[in-house]
């Protein structure tokens, strides 16, 4: 059975802080989750929501990967996906992210899917995203349903951390739930963990409309709980790290890792 053009994830991340000092917040999420390829037949699923036009909740191309208008998606993911040795032999590329909502966009980290002709997911790319409007692509891939794997940070996202260390990525794929979590280590050492788990919905106007008077800031937001807990933390005297230049490569290739048991973690996606 074809999987439908669009659909909806509702969820919470949670962020744990565990150095100098442990802070702990998570907040409500809705995502979507579209096939890059059907995009019209997305735009048709609710008159709530839009592709590249105004909209309640909306996706925008020019939002993402290669960031041009006009600029097909799929050229660009398959392009990214083979520097991990990944080749998708023309299967689907689904994109989980975060939408836009009355004209806002933010969306910290966007996971792009690549499966192969049989539904076999075989690379991942996490596109992660800073409040300074850039941009930097984490690439791996996948051996099974649940993967672990690794890169050394490259980029700037919080400005209470430098860029050094490495990030562990544990994936869950989406079937009717989905789960992330990114560790950032140093030195042997946790410092951070977020994660995302959510449970697929139908895209229909119901649910949109549920949705948008459940959390009417949605993508908005998340934005304004980043600042507010930035603010928190650098009133506790976290040390401020300025922003550096931006990694001559658009993306990081990431290794895979032997899979840990996740009945034994309570971050576990």
């Amino acid at each position: 059975m074809t999987a439908p053009a669009l659909n909806l994830w509702t969820g919470q991340t949670v962020h744990m802080r565990y150095t100098p000092f442990e802070r702990r917040f998570a907040y409500d999420l809705v995502l979507i989750d579209v096939d890059i390829d059907r995009l019209e037949e997305a735009a048709r699923a609710s008159p709530l929501f839009s592709v590249n036009r105004p909209g309640l909740f909306a996706f925008h191309e020019a939002d993402h990967g290669p960031r041009q208008k006009g600029t097909a998606l799929r050229p660009w993911a398959e392009d990214m996906l083979s520097g991990a040795g990944v080749d998708l032999d023309g299967g689907a590329i689904r994109l989980v992210t975060f939408p836009r909502h009355l004209f806002y966009k933010f969306a910290p980290l966007s996971l792009w899917y690549g499966y192969g002709p049989d539904g076999e997911l075989r690379g991942i790319i996490y596109e992660v995203n800073n409040t300074f409007g850039e941009h930097h692509c984490y690439v791996a891939a996948v051996s099974g349903a649940r993967d672990v794997h690794a890169a050394p940070k490259s980029f700037h996202v919080s400005p209470f951390f430098d860029v050094t260390g490495t990030y562990r990525f544990t994936l869950r794929a989406p079937e009717e739930k989905m789960g992330v979590v990114v560790e950032s280590l140093k030195d042997g050492n946790r410092l951070h963990m977020a994660n995302i788990t959510a449970r697929k919905r139908p895209a229909t106007t119901g649910n949109l409309l549920k949705l948008a008077l459940k959390n009417p800031l949605s993508t908005l937001g998340v934005t304004l709980g980043i600042h507010w807990q930035a603010l928190q933390i650098w009133r506790r005297g976290a040390k401020y790290h300025s922003k550096p230049a931006m990694p001559e490569s658009p993306a990081t290739i990431a290794s895979g890792l032997q899979m840990r048991n996740p009945a034994n973690r309570r971050d576990a996606a």
